[in-house]
């Protein structure tokens, strides 16, 4: 690693050091900055619980439990300095006791987690809003055998690597990461490079397990509820049509559980959400920066008073300040999955959107004329 010297217009060399030499532990030190920040191991994963002693008839921990985007448990071993011969042997046990985990398990582990370190947040809001789901129910965890590992330390033994490369060819889902501490003066510094598989690799390995995967789903009831979205859409948009709402004329039925139209902001959408369990209208701020989605939302809420008042009903106000999107929203509980209720489920759409869209269209006025 170098450190840029603007002043000199010079690069210099900065040495790697070993975390013991900087007083550096594993779970007070490396543990917590990878469950603060878990995309610095490269992809997008929620930490469900750290020093996890779960499992029946015996006294060991794994490091960190995390979940990915596909909803696969990934078990995350840290060693500092030196990995140590054992710890292959070590997560593969620990991922054999995972494999046996439920989703109501995942689930109650994941809100034992947010008890102790996040007071007031609901698990399984948290794992539907990480997937990208529309409820709990829809979602799929910790399916077969796709439980990955990943292993962080300084130092790899070769007993690890040439393990570790065996099992790989055997389809094992694993990853090594060389984490380096580096300090100049009284500032410190971290690489994390994966050095197994190589990136390329791992690129192609993700690229035929997705593949696999999606084949799978097409063939499970995943894509029974596309088949129903699409018809509850068409029917949705029909009557949208019917009721001359302009927002949604040019929109196609869509397998998603949701259908977003413009609201004449950049980054600020109408939805319309089709869940399995409720159905609602939210008027959504998703652009790519945070900040101003924020100000947004804040420009939004000075208004609030009025916006209800027109709208008819209280509304749900979601700054969301860990996320980088915001949300107001409007829900009817509902079984939204029996086909007899799709009639009065329309004509709820219909009618809340036409009032939400009535809300809001001044308060969008105001911020394009403002931006």
């Amino acid at each position: 690693m170098f450190q840029i010297n603007s002043l000199t217009n010079e690069i210099v060399k900065l040495a790697p050091k070993k975390f013991s030499q900087l007083g550096l532990t594993e779970r007070g030190h490396l543990q917590e900055w990878i469950c603060k920040m878990p995309e610095s191991l490269g992809e997008e994963l929620l930490i469900i619980q750290k020093e996890f002693d779960g499992f029946d008839d015996t006294r060991e921990r794994l490091d960190l439990l995390a979940m990915d985007k596909q909803g696969d448990l990934v078990i995350i071993e840290n060693k500092l300095d030196d990995s140590g011969r054992d710890v292959v042997w070590q997560a593969l046990k620990y991922v054999s006791y995972c494999s046996s985990l439920s989703k109501s398990q995942i689930a109650d582990i994941y809100q034992a987690y947010l008890n102790r370190e996040e007071q007031g947040q609901d698990a399984k809001e948290r794992i539907v809003e990480f997937l990208g789901a529309s409820d709990f129910e829809e979602v799929l965890l910790n399916e077969g055998v796709n439980q990955r590992l990943m292993f962080v330390a300084a130092h790899f033994r070769k007993e690890v690597t040439s393990t570790v490369m065996w099992l790989l060819e055997s389809q094992i889902r694993l990853q090594c990461f060389k984490a380096t501490p580096y300090q100049q003066g009284e500032q410190l510094f971290l690489t994390l490079d994966q050095i197994i598989p190589t990136p390329e690799e791992a690129e192609f390995r993700v690229g035929i397990s997705e593949k696999k995967k999606e084949q799978k789903n097409a063939e499970n009831s995943q894509a029974h509820r596309h088949k129903l979205r699409k018809r509850f859409w068409a029917q949705t948009l029909e009557a949208m049509a019917k009721a001359s709402v302009k927002h949604y004329q040019n929109i196609s039925p869509s397998d998603d559980h949701w259908l977003a139209s413009r609201s004449g902001i950049s980054g600020v959408s109408y939805n319309l959400i089709f869940g399995m369990k409720e159905v609602r209208v939210e008027v959504y701020m998703s652009c790519s920066d945070a900040e101003i989605n924020k100000a947004i939302f804040d420009a939004f809420i000075e208004s609030k008073t009025n916006i209800e008042a027109t709208f008819g009903n209280d509304l749900e106000w979601q700054r969301l300040n860990d996320k980088k999107a915001c949300r107001i929203k409007y829900a009817k509980p509902i079984d939204g999955y029996n086909e007899e209720n799709w009639s009065a489920m329309t004509v709820w759409l219909v009618e809340h959107f036409t009032k939400l869209e009535e809300a809001f269209r001044p308060e969008v006025e105001k911020i394009k004329r403002n931006r």
